[in-house]
């Protein structure tokens, strides 16, 4: 008596399974491998040059402030007045004193833009300023 086995004909298939697994590697590698925008340092601005132009360490308390061409202000994405811009300073202070706020002023802004902010980061208490510009040397 001859056994019929029912699953001769069918074509095992293709296994996915392994490529599943490769593809899933590659995309956790590009998810660590890529290296992540800080959204203040993104807002397009022309910084002034500078030969004698300093690296800035990374500090973990840090606030940037940008300044724009037509002097308004830029703090995480958001444009601040006068008074907004005096409490977020003021609220930074508050949490760490020694916070180093660095100042990104736009090259067409005008001086006393910078001055003003430099002025409410003393009246709030922040002392340690830092301006940005860019390195002409490379």
């Amino acid at each position: 008596m001859k056994l019929i086995d029912q699953y001769a004909d069918e074509d095992p298939g293709l296994n996915l399974t392994p490529m599943i697994d490769v593809v899933f590697l590659l995309l956790i590698f590009f998810m660590l491998a890529t290296t992540f925008m800080d959204p203040e340092k993104d807002i397009n601005l022309d910084l002034p040059s500078s030969s004698e132009a300093g690296s800035v360490s990374e500090e973990i308390d840090e606030l940037i402030v940008n300044v724009m061409a037509d002097g308004s202000t830029v703090i995480s994405g958001q444009q601040l007045d006068e008074a907004n811009l005096l409490a977020r300073l003021r609220q930074a202070a508050a949490q760490n004193p020694e916070t180093q706020v660095t100042i990104r002023g736009d090259a067409d802004t005008a001086h006393q833009n910078i001055v003003r902010v430099m002025d409410y980061c003393t009246h709030a208490g922040l002392g340690n300023l830092a301006i940005a510009t860019m390195d002409i040397n490379g």
